[in-house]
């Protein structure tokens, strides 16, 4: 996949646990789990939002795009 998602390199800078993030954003721990290994398929702008403003951190911070041939365009 070319969006690979970097919440697990946030929540180890911010030291904080997928429970206690879980609380924070009011979502469920398989769900975020689903996010935080790369197997979601979307995100919505809402869990986004709250992502960032519990580990006040910019969407950027979380989801990067990496070319999948590692060639720029």
């Amino acid at each position: 996949m070319a969006i690979v998602v970097n919440l697990d390199v946030m929540m180890a800078k911010r030291k904080i646990s997928l429970n206690e993030l879980s609380e924070r954003v009011d979502l469920t721990l398989s769900n975020l789990s689903i996010l935080k290994t790369g197997k979601a398929k979307a995100v919505r702008f809402s869990t986004l939002e709250s992502i960032c403003k519990a580990l006040d951190c910019q969407p950027g911070d979380i989801l990067e795009f990496r070319h999948e041939n590692n060639n720029p365009l």
